[in-house]
């Protein structure tokens, strides 16, 4: 029988297919960071739609008032928030969604008691000439509750690990949003509160529905994380100031360009600075996407700052000249001959871009440490040099001054930054 038994060719186990460029390309894309950065691309874009919308549709004065309701809820929002957005990150990495939900709401139940408190206080004691009404002075109160949920999904998104189901709900929130306003500009509305109210249902809907998913989730196994809101909110209160310093520094060059100088002058700024705005997005989403994992490398004694610091430096050094070169040569074909002077402020306020870049890394590395007094006292000082350098250069040198002191700010402040990290320790 041994004769007969015939020996069977060895069967070769071909090995597991290496990744292609699809799955690597779709991992990438699954980077909370990217997934961030497409969330402000998207909001980005929304914004200018609805701008479009709504100057189409209300007289200038109308629209005055949307835009001033709109800035007043986002001030609010960042008093309702107290700075907690980043120390959250920080505090909570890698924690369930549900308990992440709850230990936000009740960082939020006091200041939110406290703004409805006053709010109601102010209808009722405001002279009637400060007082726009009841209508606008809720919808401000009703929409600031909102954002304010809606900042801190981003927060809990990120904590959790859960910044997919974030995008998600952006996405629902600008399609919500974009088909509202077409419905106001089709019906040819003119009431300003109306299209506030579409961007407060727009911003509940979504927002609302994934805080009750995540509530709805399964518990994790073993214990949970601790509850640390006491050092949350004492670091998001030494963030605090460095939030409402951000917001001046990036916005005061739009005020003071028509005080001291035009609102034409503001028109050709403006065109340049919203685009290179964009050269910071994807590093502010990575760095806001890694402060969890910073401040338990930093707990561990691991946290190599000087690797990440160099990979933004050489993104800058890439992408700067390019944004700088495809903006001079396209600002004419995309914005017409009236904007050609604009191309004189396009290196600036590219190079301003990339050192606030820089600064939102090195900012964050600061928070991993628990440095959040020196955060606030490096914003802060980036806005005060700002608005001196604006108030210095724009009167003779009108939109170029705006530049050079917007590069000048953020200079200080990325300057402030670095040496703050230096004297901190993780020198590697």
């Amino acid at each position: 029988m041994s004769e007969l038994r015939t020996e069977r060719p060895a069967v070769e186990v071909a090995p597991p297919p290496r990744p292609g460029a699809t799955v690597w390309v779709r991992d990438r894309l699954r980077e909370p960071f990217v997934q961030l950065f497409a969330s402000q691309l998207l909001t980005g874009g929304v914004a200018f739609v609805a701008n479009i919308l709504m100057v189409r549709a209300l007289a200038p004065a109308h629209r005055g008032e949307v835009a001033l309701m709109l800035q007043v809820v986002y001030l609010a929002t960042q008093f309702l928030l107290l700075g907690t957005e980043r120390s959250f990150v920080a505090g909570y990495h890698e924690i369930a969604p549900g308990a992440a939900v709850r230990a936000y709401a009740k960082l939020l139940i006091i200041p939110c008691t406290a703004g409805v408190v006053l709010a109601v206080g102010f209808e009722i004691v405001a002279p009637e000439r400060f007082n726009p009404g009841l209508l606008v002075v809720g919808l401000i109160v009703l929409y600031t509750l909102v954002e304010a949920a809606g900042l801190a999904t981003r927060a809990i998104a990120i904590a959790a690990g859960r910044v997919g189901d974030f995008l998600v709900s952006r996405v629902v929130e600008a399609l919500l949003l974009l088909g509202l306003l077409v419905v106001l500009y089709l019906a040819g509305t003119t009431t300003p509160a109306l299209w506030i109210i579409a961007y407060l249902v727009a911003g509940l809907v979504p927002t609302a529905l994934y805080i009750v998913r995540w509530l709805r989730g399964p518990a994790p196994d073993g214990p949970g994380l601790p509850d640390r809101n006491r050092l949350v909110r004492k670091e998001g209160l030494a963030l605090f100031p460095a939030a409402i310093s951000n917001m001046a520094m990036l916005r005061s060059d739009r005020l003071a360009l028509p005080a001291l100088a035009s609102t034409s002058a503001l028109g050709l700024y403006a065109a340049v600075a919203t685009m290179t705005e964009l050269l910071a997005w994807p590093i502010r989403a990575y760095a806001d996407s890694r402060l969890g994992r910073w401040r338990k490398a930093h707990q561990d004694g691991g946290l190599a700052a000087r690797p990440i610091l160099l990979a933004v430096a050489l993104y800058c050094l890439v992408v700067a000249p390019i944004a700088a070169g495809g903006l001079y040569l396209l600002i004419v074909p995309v914005f017409g001959e009236d904007y050609a002077a604009a191309r004189a402020v396009i290196v600036p306020l590219v190079a301003a871009a990339g050192l606030y870049a820089i600064s939102r890394v090195t900012l964050g590395l600061l928070i991993a440490k628990g440095r959040g007094s020196l955060v606030s006292a490096a914003e802060i000082t980036g806005f005060v040099v700002s608005f001196v350098a604006y108030l210095s250069l724009i009167p003779p040198f009108g939109i170029l001054g705006a530049a050079y002191g917007s590069l000048i700010g953020y200079g200080s402040c990325l300057l402030f930054a670095l040496v703050a990290h230096r004297l901190t320790g993780d020198r590697r």
